[in-house]
């Protein structure tokens, strides 16, 4: 699509927003930067930008005479596609793209791209490993943090893209079709945005709407509502299995991950081989492995990449051992069923920091998957009463309140002993007390790394 002189709505001033509004300035678009927040501080967005150059920015309010000069209106992945402003926009036919959009019609060579409730950024990175093992022009891109939109400048025929697209990004696609897709899993999470699970599935599923039987789709055999949902899939599906021997595709056997191509089962890689702890993490790389095979990649170049990756920032990720206790920063565990995977890699008991804002999630599962390991749990942010009282119903009452993530630390290390573990795995997202995730990861490390042996 040639953006040349067309008017173009960048609803959203985040990193999302700031890159798709550079690139379509450098497409010589005449771009329309707007947030609904009437309080934004315009001054950092404009240092964010650098050059204003055919960039229009509004706060707040759109102005009736800008809403009718528009040709398309790309959204940011925070903002729900619900919003009366956006259903205006589709009422007059305008067309609303997300940021996954633009670049994908923007961008060159094949995209590889994963999707599902828990694993993605731990797939999505090991592919990226284990891509640029093979490849000279590899990218990283999507929900894992990098704009798709910010690294389209230097693509070329043979670069190959690795994406982790969340459901929100999934909701604002039209065209795009990855050559390879997985779906890693589906449970209950985001539904204050999505509003039912129907419209959850919904949007995970689409990652792979547009593919045709010349592509390769890569889903989860343990997971009910993906085998209920495989066949509305019209590309070749590869499964991969933790529990059950496949006649095609990736599975568990023990401690060995193997590959039936259907006629010949070869050993990937053992687990006591891998860097990361947990049956979840197994079923990230035997996803990973089913894309990286599917698409290609030599069985030797993919072992290496297995061998030597390290597990992502904030998913199960050793911090340190202080006085016989070993900290784990699980700060990407921002919904139960995340929570549940790393309380089951656990091998210590454990002191367990949980809590935060309430994305109408039920703790019902989370609790009962402690399965006697949690010693203590210190509940933190807006959920703590609810998990409270979803503990006491399962019959769980080692809990206490902390006011702050550094009186939850304090307390942890407090009643842990030598060979116990402490685990930051909230079961919730961070917003309320901190900006993301990240920054609760990141906290949490500090207050860490500061406490008297």
């Amino acid at each position: 699509m040639d953006f040349s002189g067309k008017r173009v709505l960048v609803f959203g001033t985040g990193i999302s927003g700031i890159a798709a509004a550079k690139l379509l300035q450098s497409k010589n678009a005449e771009v329309i930067l707007f947030d609904g927040n009437k309080d934004l501080d315009t001054g950092k967005v404009v240092e964010n930008l650098g050059n204003t150059e055919h960039i229009e920015l509004y706060a707040g309010e759109l102005p009736e005479d800008v809403k009718k000069s528009l040709d398309l209106v790309i959204l940011s992945p925070g903002v729900p596609v619900d919003l009366p402003l956006v259903n205006e926009f589709r009422e007059v036919h305008l067309p609303v793209w997300g940021e996954i959009e633009l670049a994908y019609r923007c961008g060159k060579g094949d995209v590889l791209a994963v999707t599902g409730t828990n694993g993605k950024t731990t797939t999505t990175a090991l592919l990226g490993e284990i891509m640029k093992r093979c490849y000279d022009s590899v990218k990283v891109v999507g929900n894992i943090g990098i704009p798709y939109t910010g690294v389209l400048s230097d693509m070329t025929d043979d670069t190959v893209t690795v994406a982790e697209i969340s459901s929100f990004q999934l909701e604002t696609i039209d065209s795009f079709r990855p050559g390879v897709s997985a779906v890693l899993n589906i449970t209950p999470d985001h539904l204050n945005r999505h509003h039912t699970m129907d419209n959850y599935i919904a949007a995970k599923m689409s990652i792979a709407k547009n593919q045709t039987a010349e592509d390769v789709c890569v889903l989860n055999y343990e997971d009910e509502i993906l085998r209920e949902q495989a066949s509305q899939v019209k590309a070749k599906i590869i499964w991969f299995s933790s529990l059950h021997t496949l006649k095609e595709g990736a599975y568990l056997d023990g401690d060995q991950i193997l590959y039936s191509d259907g006629e010949q089962v070869t050993e990937v890689i053992r687990t006591d081989e891998l860097n990361i702890l947990g049956r979840h993490n197994y079923e990230n790389v035997m996803a990973a492995s089913a894309m990286a095979i599917s698409y290609g990649v030599p069985l030797e170049k993919l072992r290496e990449a297995l061998r030597t990756f390290q597990a992502v920032e904030h998913r199960i990720e050793y911090v340190t051992e202080k006085r016989g206790v070993r900290f784990y920063n699980d700060s990407k565990g921002t919904n139960p069923d995340a929570a549940i995977k790393a309380i089951q890699a656990m091998e210590r008991p454990t002191c367990l920091i949980g809590g935060g804002y309430d994305k109408d999630s039920s703790y019902r599962e989370w609790i009962e998957s402690f399965d006697g390991k949690v010693k203590l749990l210190v509940l933190i942010g807006q959920t703590r009463e609810k998990i409270a009282k979803e503990a006491e119903d399962c019959g769980f009452t080692d809990y206490v309140y902390a006011d702050s993530l550094q009186e939850a630390v304090d307390l942890c290390y407090e009643k842990a002993e030598n060979g116990d573990a402490v685990l930051l795995s909230p079961a919730c997202a961070s917003w309320g007390m901190f900006p993301n995730y990240e920054v609760r990861g990141k906290m949490f490390k500090e207050m860490v790394h500061a406490l008297k042996e």
